[in-house]
């Protein structure tokens, strides 16, 4: 007489899903200059309670005349290899997200790899604005199914002041400077891993964030740099609308996906774009604000850096450990969302 078959359980769901990788070490770098709210009030229209109230910022990062994107990456990465106990030589596999890549050519992932010795590994920038991290992460975990990447370096690294426009007190205060890095390896036990993950994009929004120029369709020309056109514009309301939105369908979605309860999450890292729109996601889950990350008021909008920087202090300050359900979820230009459910 046979027996009947198994009635699956939510650990096969699970496991069935499950990209066998882990993160092995982080890291983050961000400039030494911070501008307070009080010096946006020096020469803005503007004051520390109407910015904090709008967005929850009390200071940004700003990178120096010798700073950039390539700088903070460097130092971000290298700060992620001493963490995993890895060699640039151990890298195999480098992936940067970034909407201010150090030149637009070639791509600073591969300036990143000569930077770091890492010889001569695959190196490309991938660009999904603020939820690029994400984008890179997701990208990188697949790539590794194929065997042949065992150690991948991943960073979001944003100079984001070089495309501000300090003279738009909607956006300028809005935005920081940083790196966040996290090296993805093989997974070494049997929990470990990407359970599960959702990548978006809607073009229709496209003008909602952008910079006009510098591209093939408006090239650099005394018009664009006397029109300001090469400074990030955005549609402030229409954004509002579209994060808020997107926010709590990315962590509700990915859950009920999963069969994870929010109460197993032990961390929530999103985007830091706004505290109202992560502060509206946190109570439709339920969740108390220790089960979400929030750095936004010490670093502003650090567009793709944001959620590394954020996973690289939760991981220092031991606010997750290994074993841990962990969901990161980013939104942004594009417009373009992302999710992905990780077990530590």
């Amino acid at each position: 007489m046979s027996r009947p078959p198994r009635r699956r359980t939510r650990e096969d769901n699970l496991m069935s899903n499950r990209l066998p990788i882990m993160i092995r070490g982080t890291g983050h770098a961000v400039p030494p200059r911070v501008m307070t709210n009080a010096d946006f009030e020096a020469f803005l229209d503007t004051s520390d309670e109407w910015i904090q109230t709008r967005s929850g910022i009390r200071e940004r990062r700003i990178a120096a005349a010798d700073e950039n994107t390539l700088t903070l990456a460097t130092n971000a990465a290298q700060e992620a290899m001493t963490n995993a106990n890895l060699s640039p030589q151990d890298i195999d596999l480098i992936v940067v997200a970034t909407c201010t890549p150090v030149t637009p050519l070639p791509a600073t992932a591969c300036q990143l790899q000569h930077a770091l010795g890492c010889g001569t590994v695959p190196a490309f920038d991938l660009q999904a604005a603020c939820s690029g991290f994400v984008y890179g992460l997701v990208t990188s975990a697949y790539l590794m199914q194929s065997k042949q990447y065992k150690n991948c370096l991943v960073v979001g690294a944003e100079t984001m002041s070089r495309i501000t426009d300090f003279e738009d007190r909607s956006t300028c205060v809005l935005l920081g400077d940083a790196a966040g890095a996290a090296i993805l390896t093989q997974a070494d036990n049997k929990l470990s891993g990407l359970y599960d993950h959702a990548l978006g994009a809607d073009g229709g929004g496209a003008q909602l964030i952008w910079v006009p120029a510098g591209g093939s369709a408006e090239p650099a020309s005394t018009k664009t740099v006397n029109e300001r056109l090469h400074y990030m514009r955005m549609k402030g309301r229409e954004v509002y609308k579209f994060a808020v939105t997107r926010m709590q369908e990315v962590v509700v979605s990915a859950l009920e996906r999963a069969g994870i309860n929010a109460e197993e999450l032990a961390l929530v890292i999103p985007h830091q774009s706004n505290l109202r729109i992560m502060e509206s996601a946190r109570e439709k889950l339920g969740l108390p604000p220790e089960k979400m990350v929030v750095n936004i008021d010490r670093y502003g909008n650090t567009s793709a850096a944001s959620i590394p920087l954020a996973l690289d202090e939760a991981w220092r300050d031991k606010r997750i450990k290994r074993g841990d359900w962990v969901l990161l979820a980013g939104f942004g230009a594009g417009l373009t969302w992302g999710s992905a459910l990780l077990r530590l």
